[in-house]
């Protein structure tokens, strides 16, 4: 009788907690057995473990061998565990040094072949094994998740036998290679604003989102750029910090994927997407679209044809920036700190309001289209703004890149950070209290626009994040009557349902604080 006790790491969110993996290798009738609270893809690992280690050239045990995966109440998923119990069995009949592979931390699926696949989940599983301060040993088809996080704690390993002989000594493994400095945002390429030819209300309240990571939503006839808008948020955005970025990549690790470090996600799900695809779900919670949106944009478009079930999911974690998954054996909880951006049409045809073509809805069927939103997930947007047909007009000065615009929400944002420590976007209540105050005109107005527009508590808390962010963009440090008046402008387009009187809205308030200023 043989026993031997390899480490891996399971998938349960970014918290990847460990597992002791136990081989107990005894007489008698040969039999492979695995335990703990196991799902298929871990059953099936007694085929491919033991096609690999006799395709290595090993030997394959006979007699009765056990597998535990420990601890025995943690749902265990994924093929990440194959290398683990490849070891341990090769450990327990004395095939590999027991005190090489002690405290070593394995990852990765094997194929029939004895060679190793990259697996999900490798950064939170890295990620963690650093803390704990232990060697890990990954797939060399994990290089680039490898590279994130650096060191000499990592070895890459391309097949079972290479892993052999490193804990027999017979052989080294690289280390993944640093990551060079990611080059910055490029200033100009595809989705780059200067394609934007008029829409100066759309692209300021576009610079306004970016600096203060701002919900916006635009409305609007089919064709008039709304999408060609959202596209370009993500070129105005700074990049991601380190930390942020890591974050970021350990989330899309998760889904198998990661995307260009030090990049902003930008995630534009279809509307036919289910509650589980956007917020996160099934047996063994996966993110969902908002958690690998964290750190960036999520696009909605077509906001009222997503399913109201869908879109109601997503209220709770547009203001707390995650999402808590509870199912029967486990809870996992995903950060979902992301930006919000949506289109919509005014109306089923999209033509309520135009000035060029007809609408052919009934005021009914406008209200039954806009209803499809709910108040409470509109009261959450702080920007909404009209899309309108008509572009440049011959004369005009040539539209601005996103170069510039980019370098005014750079500055923007470094204030904010230094002052707070986050956006405006997420400022707390204390916050609140501390850095959005207006003067006496500027709170006479906002008292003004609550009772034309019945404004709730939280709308004008938006409205006093929007005028923080405004002034911020100025470069004031006090909030002025006319960077109020600008925000209920940008907020009173949120009564979809008034058609013109939203509009008169918009105007009365800018007028009041032309006359305040004046």
């Amino acid at each position: 009788m043989r026993l031997a006790t390899t480490l891996s790491r399971a998938l349960l969110g970014l918290k990847a907690p460990e597992v002791a993996v136990e081989a107990h290798v005894a007489g008698g009738l040969p039999q492979f057995t695995i335990i703990g609270l196991i799902e298929t893809a871990v059953r099936e690992s007694r085929d491919r473990v033991r096609a690999a280690i006799q395709s290595s050239g090993l030997e394959f045990p006979d007699g009765r061998i056990t597998v535990n995966l420990a601890p025995a109440d943690l749902p265990k998923s994924g093929s990440g565990f194959d290398l683990a119990i490849a070891v341990a069995i090769l450990v327990a009949s004395g095939q590999v040094r027991a005190a090489r592979a002690s405290g070593v931390e394995f990852l990765g699926e094997l194929a029939f072949s004895g060679a190793l696949r990259r697996v999900p989940g490798l950064i939170p599983a890295l990620l963690r094994a650093r803390q704990a301060g232990r060697l890990a040993i990954v797939p060399a088809a994990g290089v680039v998740e490898a590279s994130l996080l650096g060191g000499d704690r990592i070895r890459l390993a391309g097949e079972l036998r290479d892993v052999v002989n490193y804990l027999n000594d017979a052989a080294e493994l690289p280390v993944p290679p640093v990551l060079a400095t990611p080059p910055p945002v490029p200033d100009s390429g595809p989705d780059d604003l200067v394609d934007v030819r008029g829409h100066a209300g759309a692209r300021r309240a576009l610079e306004v989102a970016a600096a203060g990571g701002h919900h916006l939503l635009l409305v609007g006839p089919p064709g008039t750029g709304k999408t060609m808008l959202a596209r370009r948020l993500p070129g105005l955005l700074p990049d991601l910090s380190e930390s942020e970025a890591l974050e970021s990549a350990a989330i899309q690790s998760l889904a198998g994927g990661v995307l260009e470090f030090r990049r902003r996600p930008f995630r534009a799900p279809h509307h036919t997407a289910s509650a589980a695809a956007l917020v996160g779900g099934g047996g063994n919670p996966r993110p969902g679209e908002i958690s690998l949106a964290h750190r960036g944009v999520l696009f909605l478009d077509e906001l009222p044809e997503f399913s109201r079930s869908v879109l109601e999911a997503m209220r709770e974690p547009l203001g707390t920036g995650q999402i808590t998954i509870a199912r029967s054996l486990r809870t996992v909880e995903y950060p979902a700190e992301f930006q919000l951006v949506a289109a919509m049409n005014p109306c089923p045809c999209g033509y309520a309001g135009d000035r060029e073509q007809e609408c052919r809805c009934t005021p009914d069927q406008i209200r039954r289209y806009q209803l499809k939103v709910s108040g409470p997930l509109l009261d959450r947007v702080d920007l909404v703004v009209s899309v309108t047909r008509g572009g440049m007009r011959p004369g005009a000065t040539p539209p601005e890149p996103s170069a510039p615009v980019r370098a005014r929400v750079a500055g923007a944002v470094e204030r904010q950070v230094r002052r707070s420590g986050c956006l405006n976007g997420r400022l707390p209540a204390q916050g609140l209290r501390t850095h959005c105050t207006f003067d006496t005109g500027g709170e006479a107005l906002l008292e003004a626009a609550s009772g034309r527009f019945a404004l709730s508590a939280r709308a004008q808390d938006g409205i006093r994040r929007v005028a923080r962010t405004l002034a911020d963009l100025a470069g004031s440090d006090a909030i002025r009557t006319g960077h109020v008046a600008e925000a209920i402008s940008l907020r009173a387009e949120r009564q979809l349902g008034s058609g013109g009187r939203s509009r008169r809205g918009s105007g009365e308030a800018a007028q009041a604080g032309d006359r305040a200023q004046g």
